[in-house]
């Protein structure tokens, strides 16, 4: 193995270039750029034999990989937040493809207003689609998911496109220690991609066009991405087994933190993880039995495993980075949903915070801490809370306050013109 400093992105693309990939359809978007520089570069030098195309949108780009896909070979593509959505349509659409490739995004708020800071609505409009997601809090998770990510989406069992998200800023652009496996191993590990079935071939006169079907026929073909979706969760084991033992790192569906004799739990997906980390090791050095867990596969969601972990914990706060306009947290909606019905559920808080990149302080997190003793005490869940400051707000009614008498000043001299 080799360790380098690395950012996020650069681990993605080291991640894409030990695979190997042979195609890159690219559109460059802040903060992923940096991804298709890094192979742009290497592709240049010669030192990574697959073929660059940047391509006029996000949506001719998935269009590219899925069909690059069809064809036989292992694409991979980059994209960040509006240019998700941009390519949305073709998100869907390619799942039912069911053509393996592998997506990263790189997160971050979407307009509007505009932030260039991270969350993960972007990645939760994807939610539906199809595609398989893993979630990283790490820059080693990063590299090292990418190659996780081909295994799965390729595996004979799943055949579905898959995505591993970073956050936006905190990751694309922190450096870390990598250690980067040797690149004969890590293209033992993926493997030769085996198209199996997918014949389109330019000397082959048979069509594998989209056909427009009836409720009957169109329900069985989505439900069988379903259940492909599914079979992951038992397929993302094996591969993770074989990784362990390979490289020496292991990776399960969820990460679990001091969860061994916790009351209380924190669950929270990415990078902010790393916070609460810290904010649980300082609070359990206080004598609070308080623990972490992060979903890393979050399509599929291991439901059974985070029933298990949960079941007779005392109060549980969901901290989502995005937000559902009408609902709340998604993370917590998820939650909610696997717990619902079990004996000895916890009791279910839900907390919205880091939007738009906005910190998540560690006094945050030990307030969340006492309430969560509160509401145990109290026999019932707080109100969903946005996490969020006295200061902030009262910065926040002096800005409107300037805004309203700005308006009232153009709104006058119209008048007298």
């Amino acid at each position: 193995m080799t360790a380098k400093l690395l950012t996020g992105n650069s681990a993605a693309a080291w991640g894409a270039r030990l695979a190997p990939v042979d195609y890159i359809p690219a559109f460059p978007i802040t903060p992923q750029t940096e991804i298709i520089e890094d192979l742009a570069f290497w592709v240049d030098r010669g030192e990574l034999d697959a073929r660059l195309v940047t391509l006029e949108s996000e949506h001719s780009m998935i269009t590219a990989a899925a069909a690059a896909a069809s064809s036989g070979v292992r694409a991979f593509t980059a994209t960040s937040s509006q240019g998700l959505l941009y390519g949305m349509e073709m998100i869907y659409t390619v799942s039912g493809w069911r053509t393996p490739f592998v997506l990263v995004n790189v997160s971050r708020g979407l307009a509007s207003p505009i932030t260039l800071e991270s969350d993960h609505n972007d990645i939760m409009a994807a939610r539906d689609s199809g595609f398989l997601q893993i979630h990283c809090a790490t820059c080693q998770e990063i590299a090292d998911g990418v190659l996780i990510a081909y295994r799965l989406a390729e595996h004979p069992e799943v055949r579905v496109p898959a995505i591993v998200n970073l956050d936006g800023f905190y990751l694309s652009f922190t450096r870390e220690p990598v250690d980067l496996p040797d690149a004969s191993k890590a293209a033992a590990f993926v493997g030769e991609y085996d198209p199996e079935n997918l014949q389109f071939k330019g000397n082959t006169p048979l069509s594998q066009a989209m056909a427009v079907l009836g409720g009957g026929p169109y329900s069985y073909f989505r439900y069988e991405t379903h259940l492909a979706v599914e079979r992951a969760l038992s397929i993302y084991d094996e591969v993770i087994e074989e990784f362990a033992a390979t490289f020496g790192r292991r990776y399960d569906k969820i990460d679990a933190y001091c969860m061994d004799d916790a009351d209380y739990v924190f669950i929270m997906l990415g990078s902010f993880s790393t916070k609460a980390r810290d904010a649980v090791d300082s609070l359990r050095a206080a004598g609070n039995k308080i623990g972490l867990l992060r979903p890393r596969l979050f399509r599929p969601l291991p439901a059974a495993l985070l029933r298990q972990w949960l079941r007779g914990r005392r109060a549980v706060a969901v901290i989502d980075q995005n937000i559902s306009m009408g609902m709340g947290g998604i993370l917590h909606s998820e939650l909610a949903t696997a717990l619902y019905g079990i004996d000895k559920a916890p009791l279910l808080a839900s907390y919205i915070g880091g939007l738009g990149g906005r910190d998540i302080s560690q006094q945050e997190f030990f307030a969340i801490a006492d309430e969560l003793n509160l509401a145990y005490q109290q026999g019932a869940a707080p109100p969903v809370r946005l996490l969020y400051t006295r200061n902030e707000m009262t910065e926040m009614r002096k800005l409107q306050a300037i805004a309203q008498a700005e308006h009232a000043e153009i709104r006058q001299a119209e008048g007298k013109s």
